[in-house]
């Protein structure tokens, strides 16, 4: 695409588009992006308003068309175009990463290398983005005065994001983020006020001060979590956003309010929240047999089904079932509309009527 705009045709673009994708690897949003941004700028300078079109053609003989359509260009068809190789860390494969951050400070510290301080920022960094769910720039751009304590009980009990993920042409997204773990607190007091002074950070308010400038970047951060993850055999599925996946999944495996995880992680959406949600088969597993528990026990409570068949619902194919006529979908669709029967009072029925017969 080094030729002039009025030199331009579809079949450029859609030769420089494939090699973006088979040469460069990039990512399909990112070959879309390129594309939308060709397509605005075809756009107005085919504007008659702008009269560029006449302009080109006085002075070249020629004038630019619009080379982007939905032929040659990648189109948004789903919500999350993420790669499917990327997930949240197991429990077990969390703790064995941490572990082996609190145990790279140990070993260089032993051999007297200053490189220690370093490796544990880094280890607390690691730490921190996953006690409360951060992006990687979120949790560089970090300062000490983000970190409040929690009035009520001891330590760190808020961390304040004030460089979270921003709309298009729009500052940077805030949000409080509550701590949930125990353990955060301990991790954040003992780098605050033992090892980050030895950095010398008079006057840098970074919490994660550099060696050599104002706070970390984000090449040093990616480059020690995959020193870490080789070491450790982790697969290639694994990345720093990895920590925000598995903060999502563990909260709500734990049983925390979807709603509360929504909002600690700043999405508008519980779709978006929900793509980060990767449940192990174990709780799934663990899910289903509470609500077979409870089903159970509403079937021992209701007593036998020959004997209370008439007073529960008949179950029979939905609306939507092919084999159901035009007069009984309308009819099952108007009895979806009615409230459903609270099961308690229908329980409670059942045994009163059972009593009576007994009684008889």
């Amino acid at each position: 695409m080094s030729t002039y705009p009025w030199h331009r045709t579809p079949a450029m673009v859609d030769e420089w588009l494939g090699d973006l994708c088979s040469l460069r690897d990039l990512r399909r949003s990112t070959i879309r992006s390129y594309s939308e941004a060709v397509r605005a700028f075809c756009h107005f300078v085919t504007d008659p308003l702008c009269d560029w079109a006449a302009t080109c053609e006085e002075r070249f003989g020629t004038h630019p068309v619009q080379v982007v359509h939905e032929w040659n260009t990648a189109v948004h068809v789903q919500d999350n175009e993420a790669d499917a190789k990327k997930r949240a860390c197991t429990k077990a494969e969390l703790h064995a990463f941490l572990e082996h951050c609190d145990d790279e400070v140990a070993r260089i510290r032993a051999f007297g290398r200053k490189g220690w301080l370093p490796a544990f920022r880094d280890a607390t960094l690691f730490k921190t983005a996953y006690a409360y769910g951060l992006r990687r720039n979120e949790t560089r751009m970090l300062d000490a005065a983000d970190f409040g304590r929690n009035p009520h009980g001891a330590g760190f009990g808020r961390c304040q994001v004030r460089f979270g993920k921003a709309k298009k042409c729009s500052p940077p997204k805030r949000r409080g983020v509550l701590t949930v773990f125990g353990w955060t607190s301990d991790v954040l007091d003992e780098w605050f006020t033992e090892v980050r002074p030895l950095l010398g950070t008079d006057g840098n308010p970074a919490a994660w001060p550099s060696e050599r400038g104002l706070r970390i970047g984000c090449q040093r951060i990616n480059s020690r979590f995959i020193t870490y993850r080789k070491a450790l055999g982790l697969d290639d599925g694994l990345d720093y956003h990895s920590f925000r996946r598995s903060y999502v999944t563990h909260l709500i495996e734990d049983g925390w309010d979807p709603r509360f995880v929504q909002e600690q992680v700043g999405h508008e959406d519980t779709s978006t929240t929900s793509i980060y949600t990767c449940v192990s088969s174990d709780f799934r597993t663990r899910t289903l047999r509470r609500h077979l528990a409870g089903r159970i026990r509403l079937a021992d409570l209701l007593g036998p089904c020959g004997a209370n068949a008439r007073h529960l619902p008949r179950m029979r194919p939905g609306p939507c079932h092919p084999r159901a006529s035009p007069r009984r979908r309308l009819r099952d669709l108007h009895d979806l509309r009615r409230p459903l029967p609270d099961l308690r009072l229908l329980a409670l029925r059942l045994r009163g009527e059972t009593a009576g017969r007994t009684a008889l």
